[in-house]
């Protein structure tokens, strides 16, 4: 079986409250040295079969059209064994 993991994250301009919410939560911590925190989220989509029978076009109009919303996140698509 092939693993397709794919990356949503906000695009760089688009405010991130619950990375600033954790960024803050850093800082009373006491931990320093930390510039930014931004949130995202992984999915895992296990596929029959190897790499080779992965559909790549497919697995890209499943990110794009369901697991984001291009108008404000960008995300990355990999295949795995």
């Amino acid at each position: 079986m092939a693993r397709v993991i794919v990356d949503v994250m906000l695009k760089p301009e688009i405010l991130d409250p619950q990375g600033r919410a954790v960024s803050g939560a850093l800082t009373r911590l006491g931990i320093t040295g930390v510039n930014d925190v931004r949130q995202g989220k992984r999915f895992e989509i296990t596929v029959d079969g190897n790499v080779a029978d992965v559909d790549e076009s497919a697995m890209r109009s499943i990110a794009e059209e369901l697991l984001s919303n291009p108008v404000i996140e960008d995300y990355t698509l990999r295949i795995e064994p």
